[in-house]
């Protein structure tokens, strides 16, 4: 529920068990370009020429070095499931699911000729509604057969006892990415509205409304999420824990809304008995109330058809998939091509059956020196930041006591889960792709339902082995790295320490450091919403956030668009405390060593450099400005010369003077 991730959700490839030809993706020299000053720019000197080699392909609406690792990444799962989906009489239980959940996702002929048909009797439901008293047993069964409709229900760890996970309540139900999609009133936010209005109208026309109604349920449709938007929290506000901490007793919840009969929910979603909930923004609830009482319940069919019709896109006939890729693929994030059948069914089948998928992953990719040598070097980041903690000037003795506490119980997972999930209660069947997404969700929904009441998994993995991204979950004090993320450029085994601290020591870094930035420090070494801070060293961490906020709301990134630096604090934070430890680690395993220029570059240099080309990137503009209103992670360029600007280390490596741009008059450090 509540996890602080590293990356934007793109993928890489993992460290193969077998050293592997040279990899074009690794760290090379050659994506400098020479021509660009790297105390002006950095990040064009170190990714300037890779930027001019690298356009964004037409199904892409941004392309870099992740973007690279990714197309590997998929075309490694591609294999995979190519051969897993050939109907072998002897193919494995987890060989079979994978192989014929792919064959059904692929069979577009047969998806096209079987149209709506098989969602049917879902839409029938729906349209056979009689009383608003039967909303909750609806939304219980939509949201058990993956419909995320209306709001979230689930499990999660509570935050003031770590060790027992909880039944968790929280907004959701909207359609555009977030609710200041529906709030605010500037040009560019009006016209996205009207072009997401023309698209629900369009969707609601193919499923076999006549234009004019079709046009006046968008409207409908717009209205009920625009009313949930205007209750919900905004995603600045939901990055402090204490504002998404509301526990109390279930009789409560059903006071926030009492229209909705929780108790027959309760019983469709599966939950088992339960007598306390997080109610993560309570407001939003009594705003549900309101729009129970309020919207017809023809409305609310409308809205139910549109959110069935809207999360199912991916499995319905191609006018649909490409209607959706007109709105979300192109307006919102600028790609001109949809991306091929295959990539997506890759997708979808590490969405659904991830854990099923990962473990043929890793038997083909994953070596037990990719495990060892990671390790070895969270090792060594955990040192560096053990030794920055102890000399940072601004906090206390006792703060520090309870901060090394902390570092010391961050636990460390490495690859892919130590069990793996069983999928055997799950039916996939080759012909029948809505099914199987239906089964696999319920199969999904049931698992967390099962949790609630239950301790929490401290092994549990939160992202699928194939993913290329790495994160710090602060309710289980731990850091994950998929086997995904272990591969050129973050990792590569023949290359110098500098350039490995650069990559993946950066990363690990980073994770270590979210424990420490201004959300994760409100949780203790058990992972418990505690407050071990004195109030005067909470007061200077304060102060020091506030400086790397403001540095990074100052970068445009379009015309009109910033770096908002309240909602990127935490991850500019991990980024400039991760290059900090993961530069101290360098130096600590460089001292007493022969430390040699190669290429022209010293060790600190080609650290840096590292650093730098992991986030080499090209971005459309509809991305970036999607990018920066949603994501909590700043744009490539900003994470990269926001971070150098604040290192005396770099300014020295690179004889930087004084007044130029990659030396800021006012550098900020938190860690």
């Amino acid at each position: 529920m509540f996890k602080i991730t590293l990356l934007v959700p793109l993928c890489m490839a993992s460290v193969w068990a077998q050293a592997p030809a040279k990899s074009p993706l690794q760290f090379d020299l050659g994506n400098i370009d020479k021509a660009a000053d790297p105390c002006v720019d950095f990040y064009q000197y170190a990714c300037g020429n890779w930027i001019k080699k690298n356009p964004i392909p037409p199904d892409q609406s941004r392309w870099g070095r992740f973007s690279e690792l990714d197309e590997r990444n998929k075309e490694v799962l591609r294999e995979i499931l190519d051969e897993a989906a050939k109907p072998a009489p002897n193919r494995d239980s987890v060989t079979q699911k994978i192989g014929d959940y792919y064959a059904a996702c692929m069979d577009e002929n047969a998806i096209d000729a079987h149209g709506l048909a098989p969602l049917e009797p879902e839409l029938n439901r729906i349209r056979n509604l009689k009383d608003k008293a039967q909303l909750a047993e609806l939304v219980a069964h939509l949201q058990r057969i993956g419909v995320d409709t209306l709001f979230e229900f689930g499990a999660g760890p509570d935050f003031k006892d770590a060790n027992t996970n909880i039944a968790q309540a929280d907004q959701g139900g909207l359609g555009l990415p977030d609710r200041d999609y529906y709030l605010k009133d500037d040009a560019k936010s009006v016209d996205i509205r009207q072009k997401y209005l023309a698209h629900v109208q369009r969707m609601l026309e193919l499923a076999g409304e006549k234009s004019e109604q079709a046009k006046a349920d968008a409207a409908t449709v717009m209205k009920i999420e625009t009313d949930l938007a205007k209750g919900s929290l905004d995603l600045v506000s939901r990055r402090d824990p204490e504002k998404q901490y509301h526990k109390m007793p279930r009789k409560d919840l059903e006071t926030l809304s009492p229209l909705f009969r929780w108790s027959q929910y309760v019983m469709g979603s599966g939950a088992p008995a339960f007598e306390s909930v997080n109610v993560v923004w309570p407001d939003f609830f009594k705003a549900l109330n309101t729009e129970i009482q309020n919207v017809s319940l023809d409305n609310w069919k409308t809205y139910f058809i549109w959110q069935t019709l809207h999360n199912e896109v991916g499995v319905l006939p191609t006018p649909f998939v490409d209607e959706n890729f007109q709105f979300f693929g192109k307006t919102l994030r600028g790609a001109a091509e949809i991306r091929p059948r295959w990539k997506r069914c890759v997708d979808f089948t590490d969405a659904q059956l991830g854990e099923a998928l990962g473990q043929k992953f890793v038997e083909r990719t994953f070596g037990k020196q990719g495990k060892e040598k990671t390790l070895k070097m969270v090792d060594a980041l955990e040192k560096s930041l053990g030794q920055d903690i102890q000399n940072l000037p601004w906090m206390s003795p006792a703060t520090k006591a309870q901060a090394a506490v902390k570092l010391k119980a961050i636990a460390n997972k490495i690859g892919y889960p130590d069990k793996w999930r069983d999928y055997s209660s799950v039916t996939i069947k080759a012909d029948d792709p809505i099914g199987n997404g239906f089964r696999a969700d319920e199969f999904e929904f049931q698992r967390q339902m099962n949790k609630i009441g239950k301790p929490v998994d401290r092994s549990e993995w939160g992202m699928t082995p194939p993913t290329v991204n790495a994160y710090y979950d602060p309710t289980m004090n731990n850091i994950n790295f998929p086997a995904g993320i272990l591969q050129p450029p973050f990792f590569e085994s023949d290359m110098d320490d500098a350039v490995n601290f650069g990559g993946i020591g950066m990363v690990i870094g980073h994770e270590m450091t979210h424990g420490f930035d201004d959300q994760g420090r409100q949780f203790d070494a058990n992972g418990n919403l505690h407050d071990w801070w004195t109030p005067t060293d909470a007061k200077e961490f304060e102060k020091r956030a506030a400086c790397v906020s403001q540095q990074y709301s100052k970068f445009e990134v379009a015309p009109g668009a910033h770096v908002n630096g309240d909602l990127t604090l935490g991850e500019n934070t991990a980024d400039n405390g991760g290059a900090r430890i993961a530069l101290m680690a360098l130096e600590n395993t460089l001292a007493g060593k022969n430390r040699p220029v190669i290429g022209g570059y010293t060790p600190e240099q080609r650290f840096f450099l590292a650093f730098g080309q992991i986030w080499c990137e090209n971005i459309r503009e509809e991305a970036v400005r999607l990018q920066v209103q949603t994501d909590p992670h700043a744009p490539a360029r900003d994470r990269v010369d926001g971070v150098v600007q604040n290192m005396p280390e770099f300014q020295k490596a690179f004889s930087c003077k004084a007044g130029q741009p990659m030396v800021s008059a006012n550098a900020c450090r938190v860690w």
